[in-house]
């Protein structure tokens, strides 16, 4: 039996929709998929493939506050490569908090904040 990745869902807490949905769809260069809002909460899904990673929703409703704190999510940096995401980010006046680290054999890293607050890294196995 294949081994499954030990992260199966990631909800990432924003407090406008429409600005959340535009920032990861122009930066990431992806479309999100909005549900209609159930049980007090509005859903929007992050797309999803098969193979490594997990996926997620930008989720809005009581008990999602954005912020710095707690788990850090990790998205495939877009063009994979942190060079392009770095400047695509400067070209788009997002807040870099950590615009490059070598990770040795794992790749590289860098980090920013969307736009509800939360901060986010960028990962590519290419610098």
């Amino acid at each position: 039996m294949q081994q499954k990745n030990p992260i199966g869902w990631v909800e990432i807490p924003v407090s406008d929709m429409d600005r959340a949905e535009k920032f990861y769809n122009n930066f990431f260069g992806f479309t999100c998929k909005r549900q209609e809002e159930a049980e007090g909460m509005l859903m929007s899904f992050l797309p999803m493939g098969e193979g490594y990673g997990a996926t997620g929703a930008l989720v809005m409703g009581e008990g999602y506050n954005p912020t710095h704190e707690g788990a850090k999510v990790y998205f495939n940096a877009p063009e994979d490569s942190i060079e392009k995401a770095v400047s695509k980010a400067k070209d788009l006046e997002i807040k870099i908090l950590m615009p490059y680290m070598d990770i040795g054999e794992f790749g590289h890293m860098a980090i920013i904040e969307d736009s509800e607050g939360n901060m986010i890294a960028l990962h590519s196995e290419n610098k």
